[in-house]
Order: structure tokens, then sequence, then C-alpha cells
């Protein structure tokens, strides 16, 4: 494992021992790494309240002979996203998106791919700490987390015939059956004589596909309206709960402070 000397975004702190923290850690050049952090718990000189959740800082790291985990010697704070701490449904979709990461991000990735994923994490918690708090925002988060990860849904094309979906001739936005199992929809003609399809309307798909093409900032006039939204999210619960294959510790409490929130579909008035 080479030494890191750059950028990291704290996923996860563990004590270990009576003075050692394990801290995991994205970083933009391979994704993920674990590293220990010798004595943190007593200095406070070499690691000066760095090693929290969230915090972006900048590292530096060493790898040790024979051992998978680097060594953490240095780290300084760049950004502590303070404002996710501010209201405990923001500290819960703050720990929903770091727990994601810990768990998905994969080691050793392309440096693009880690690039990539390192920007989307950054860009995120500054969503979470900053945008309006509701359910259009935590759905647009899990959307675009899955796609940073690789695990997107097939959105605009049939996954038995890669055909594209179309609108009825009438113009209204058809219902469309999505397999989840299969991550996509089915379109009218390869549906017969398939069961457990999550019926949804075509007009979901195209906004949810929208919404992937927009940047951070795009999508915060984009406009859902409440069954688009209502779809929308329990797409995504299924999805991800066959798909990503773990179960989220932060998401059952996330689920309840997001059910105590107003379905706001819109996004507030400038």
């Amino acid at each position: 494992m080479a030494a890191i000397h750059g950028e990291a975004l704290v996923l996860r702190v563990l004590d270990f021992g009576e003075s050692d923290r394990i801290v995991h850690l994205l970083v933009p050049d391979s994704g993920r790494v674990a590293a220990i952090a010798k004595g943190a718990r007593r200095s406070v000189r070499r690691f000066p309240g760095t090693l929290d959740l969230f915090n972006h800082l900048r590292i530096q790291a060493d790898a040790r002979r024979s051992q998978s985990m680097l060594r953490l010697d240095q780290a300084t704070l760049i950004r502590a996203f303070s404002g996710l701490r501010a209201e405990a449904p923001r500290f819960a979709l703050g720990c929903y998106l770091v727990e994601l990461l810990d768990r998905l991000a994969p080691e050793g990735a392309a440096r693009g791919d880690a690039r990539r994923l390192f920007a989307f994490a950054l860009a995120a918690l500054d969503s979470a700490e900053r945008d309006p708090l509701d359910l259009r925002l935590r759905t647009l988060l899990e959307l675009r987390a899955l796609d940073a990860l690789g695990l997107r849904p097939e959105l605009a094309r049939c996954v038995r015939c890669a055909e594209a979906l179309a609108p009825s001739a009438q113009g209204a936005s058809p219902r469309i059956g999505f397999h989840v199992g299969e991550g996509g929809p089915v379109c009218g003609r390869c549906a017969d004589g398939v069961s457990g399809l999550l019926p949804l309307e075509l007009g979901t798909l195209r906004a949810l596909e929208r919404a992937l093409r927009l940047s951070p900032e795009q999508q915060g006039r984009l406009v859902l309206g409440e069954r688009t939204l209502e779809e929308a999210r329990l797409l995504l619960a299924r999805f991800q709960r066959f798909h990503v294959g773990v179960e989220l510790r932060s998401e059952r409490l996330l689920d309840r402070f997001f059910a105590e929130l107003p379905l706001r579909a819109r996004p507030p008035a400038a």
C-alpha cells in the first residue's frame, strides 16, 4: 500500500487499544483506506480534534511494512461540515452517506474513479449540510450516491431487450414495470409472464434520469411532483436493499427523522 500525502474524508473512527484510533478514510487517489493513528486518544498536538466523522482533512500517512493498514502520522482540518451537527435529521443524513461509502467504496480504485467518488462525497455532504431539508434532498442524494458507486439503476431502457422506453401515443405518462432484481424497467412487450414488477410512471424514471444529468447546483432547482417523489422513494428503497446487500445502521434512524418531515416536492422560492 502506497503512502498518502494529500486530502482525505473521515468515514469512520474506532477506538483501538488504550490510546490509538483506527480511521477509515476516503482518498481521491485510491478510494477507501484504513489507517491507525497511534496515540490519537492522548495526543492533542498531532491530531487536534481532526479525527471526527465527516471531517475533510489533509493527511500524511505512510505504509507499514507487511501490514494492510496505513500509519496516520499527521492530519490537519480543511473543513468540518459542522452544519451536519446542527440538526438531528442532517446528522442522520450525513451518517447515512458516509456509512454507505464506508461499506461500498472500493479499495485500490483506479485514480479517475476514486477522484470522481471523492468529489461526489464532498458535494453530497455540502448539500446535506446546506440545502433545504426534505425528502427530495434525501432522494437525490441517494440516487447520486448509487451512481457514484457504480450501482445506479437503469432508468431509460428495458433491461431485457435494451429498447428505449417510449411514451404512449396519447402523450400521457404510461405505467412501467420495474424489475428490482434485474435493476431496471421492463417494457410492455417483455413484461408478459414476469412477476414481481414494481409499477411506476415513466415520468418518474425520466425525472430521475434527468436529475443524474444535472449538476448539484442545477438539481437544487429540479421540480419533482409529489407522486413522482413517492414513487422514487419506493424505487430507491427497494433497489438499495436488494443491490447494496448490507443493512446500514444509520438507515433506520434516517427513516425515522425523515418520516417526520413534510413532503416538499418543490424547492423553496428564492
